[in-house]
């Protein structure tokens, strides 16, 4: 499926493969609240380069998050963008929390089932 003729390959693959260097447009829009049609306008402009990826037949775009956080901030302003970056930084924490909890309060139970059949072995 390619969207807008073919990708652009400007520049390395090394931007492409680091961690968190890239994003979904589904990611893009729940993080910074673009819609797609802002996504697609900018991909058309060049301000954004994209690559076509899917998982299990779904296909998604594939783009470079700086690319995406300087849309957000010329569209909305630099503001906006830090005040998205720590919403979505406090839901990854929050989250983390959750589930770390999850887990102490499983090894808790796991913990006190041993010691009881210790005490019961004794």
């Amino acid at each position: 499926m390619t969207v807008f003729g073919e990708a652009p390959m400007s520049g390395s693959a090394d931007k492409w493969g680091r961690k968190g260097a890239t994003l979904s447009d589904k990611t893009a829009c729940e993080e910074f609240g673009l819609t797609r049609d802002e996504i697609y306008r900018a991909i058309r402009a060049g301000t954004l380069q994209y690559r076509e990826a899917s998982m299990h037949g779904n296909p998604w775009l594939r783009l470079l998050r700086r690319e995406v956080e300087a849309v957000v901030k010329k569209k909305h302003g630099r503001d906006y963008l830090e005040d998205q970056k720590t919403k979505t930084e406090l839901n990854r924490i929050t989250r983390e929390l959750k589930r770390l909890k999850s887990g102490i309060a499983a090894l808790e139970k796991r913990k006190s089932e041993l010691q009881a059949g210790a005490a019961e072995g004794s």
